[in-house]
């Protein structure tokens, strides 16, 4: 009987010590939109991701808490070894897409076949005097640091370049992508945090009588001409959201949006753990 107690104590601190190197995480949401002239409507949306750790090794997988099957978002593995850091993408999502699906820049005019989005990344990152020099796989380089009081970050692949920096209380950013350059500025002042983009979008976030408002706008949208792959877009006029959120005592989040592209009212609960 003592035997079987041991084992039992055994067994219990193995399981405990097990579940102990392993985190749940995740968020959940509903949504009620009143459609301005449009018709009302209901989303809702969950998500569950849980992290396995090992030493200095991490496994994370994301999934979907929808409809009547649970959905697998993603899995990754990263490890370090030295400067190396090794990221293994075990997740195959389904990227095939028929012609016509929009994909943010006008819908496609040829079809995407399936492939395999499962890969393995190593990247390197040495230090060299004050600054960081990291690499991947793929040969893009970003270099990183601080100098004089002004972080700095530069990264290069085959035709883009990104730069940001923090001086004096802003955050700069530039980007120039095949020779396309867009950029943004932030910064914060009395309290009010204001960000503006080179495709005339202004956002202002603030608190407000115990909640946080955040007034956003954006800028109008020339079209976007046909290429190759992707059949064009219309232009887009300019519009101007409101939203004001509030944290409540029991750990969810109440939001009321108004959008002007539309006249519409968005009440979203939201909670994450």
């Amino acid at each position: 009987m003592k035997k079987l107690i041991a084992l039992f104590a055994v067994l219990t601190l193995a399981s405990t010590t097990a579940i102990a190197a392993v985190a749940l995480s995740g968020s959940a949401s509903v949504s009620y939109d009143d459609g301005g002239s449009a018709a009302s409507d209901i989303s809702s949306a969950a998500t569950l991701t849980v992290t396995g750790t090992a030493g200095g090794t991490t496994v994370a997988a994301g999934f979907s808490l929808e409809g009547a099957t649970i959905e697998t978002d993603s899995v990754t593995m990263t490890s370090a070894i030295g400067p190396l850091t090794i990221v293994a993408d075990l997740h195959d999502e389904v990227s095939a897409a028929a012609a016509g699906t929009d994909d943010g820049d006008g819908d496609k005019i040829l079809a995407t076949a399936e492939g395999n989005d499962t890969g393995i990344t190593v990247s390197l990152a040495l230090a060299v005097g004050d600054a960081t020099i990291a690499t991947n796989a793929d040969g893009d380089v970003t270099i990183s640091g601080t100098f004089s009081g002004v972080t700095v970050s530069y990264a290069v692949d085959d035709d883009e370049f990104t730069g940001s920096a923090s001086i004096a209380g802003m955050d700069v950013s530039i980007t120039n992508d095949g020779g396309d350059t867009s950029w943004s500025i932030g910064t914060t002042v009395s309290g009010v945090a204001l960000t503006l983009d080179s495709e005339n979008d202004i956002s202002a976030t603030f608190g407000l009588a115990g909640n946080t408002m955040t007034v956003s706008h954006v800028g109008d949208r020339a079209e976007v001409a046909e290429t190759a792959t992707n059949y064009s877009t219309e232009a887009a006029a300019a519009y101007t959201t409101v939203a004001i959120s509030r944290d409540l005592t029991s750990g969810a989040t109440l939001a009321a949006t108004y959008d002007t592209s539309d006249d519409s009212l968005t009440l979203k609960a939201s909670v994450s753990f």
